[in-house]
């Protein structure tokens, strides 16, 4: 398993943006350009993915893996340490909003974010111990896998739910928020509350593996599977990936894997887009966001695979 020291990072301090040296394929040649640019790309990239995340419910890094990933010169491990921080940053920067709105349910997010935690764990060792070129293509594959998801799954805005099963009613996990878009006050109640759990062992897995989130797929389990009402779903998706992805980067900062550099303009470009994003999620048509999001996935996805396999270098 590759563990990361100051020897690593000297020579990205120089000017120099470069992989960690124990394959040769591994090495990115040396950037021409000032050592400000790629902050700077970094933070105007992320403020843009922070503002159509959080309304679509997938989490920033879901989108900054795949972009940071395929068209930065950095290596795919300091991308996935620096997209669970994305990802948290965006959650923690929207949820204080959406609660008070009542888009978020503690109630709901808590028992599926305690099992994705520590199944995250065990997907971040994982994937810090296989090769670089296989998280990449795997990545790909998953990407594109979320964009045929998006295609196909009917989600429904307000979910009938006629009862809610024993496990959901002795958690109370039931509420009621104002959708802004219609004027009304809608109640809300969730059911197959179990397999819901089980459910979120596997994304949590997938989550710290690839460094994503995994809100692309928290969304449609609240929804599809559970019941809950879309807005509710997207908005209680950034509260479980607060604590799924809390628990994840600590393996990548342990294994010196999250890089300043990338990481701090990353977060905070992602967190000033998150709280527009936050405010658009009331008012904003799913529909819009959703195309965009399709359409940055599937190039992204496409430039993943390519990569990982060579193809696209």
């Amino acid at each position: 398993m590759r563990k990361y020291t100051l020897a690593w990072f000297v020579p990205i301090f120089t000017g120099l943006l470069a992989a960690p040296a124990y394959s040769a394929d591994s090495v990115v040649a040396a950037s021409s350009l000032a050592w400000w640019f790629w902050p700077l790309a970094l933070f105007v990239t992320c403020f843009f993915i922070g503002i159509v995340a959080v309304p679509a419910g997938i989490g920033g890094g879901t989108l900054f893996v795949p972009i940071i990933g395929g068209f930065f010169p950095f290596h795919l491990d300091f991308v996935r340490g620096a997209g669970l921080l994305v990802a948290l940053a965006s959650a923690l920067a929207a949820g204080p909003m959406l609660l008070r709105g009542g888009l978020s349910s503690l109630r709901l997010a808590l028992p599926l974010a305690l099992l994705a935690s520590i199944s995250s764990i065990a997907g971040a060792l994982l994937g810090l111990a296989l090769p670089a070129s296989v998280i990449q293509t795997s990545l790909g594959l998953i990407v594109l896998g979320i964009v045929a998801l998006m295609l196909v799954s009917k989600k429904s805005e307000f979910p009938h739910v006629a009862q809610p099963d024993r496990l959901s009613s002795a958690l109370g996990i039931h509420g009621v928020f104002i959708d802004g878009a219609s004027g009304r006050s809608i109640d809300w109640q969730v059911h197959r509350t179990p397999l819901g759990l089980v459910l979120f062992l596997a994304i949590g897995v997938m989550a710290g593996m690839f460094g994503i989130g995994a809100g692309w797929a928290n969304v449609p389990a609240l929804n599809l599977l559970m019941g809950a009402p879309l807005k509710v779903s997207a908005g209680t998706s950034g509260l479980v990936l607060s604590l799924v992805d809390s628990s994840a980067a600590w393996v990548y900062l342990n294994r010196g894997a999250v890089l300043p550099m990338i990481a701090v303009p990353s977060v905070i470009g992602m967190m000033l887009g998150a709280r527009i994003g936050a405010r658009l999620l009331n008012v904003l048509k799913g529909s819009v966001i959703r195309k965009m999001v399709i359409t940055l996935l599937l190039f992204a996805g496409v430039r993943a695979l390519l990569k990982g396999i060579g193809v696209w270098v």
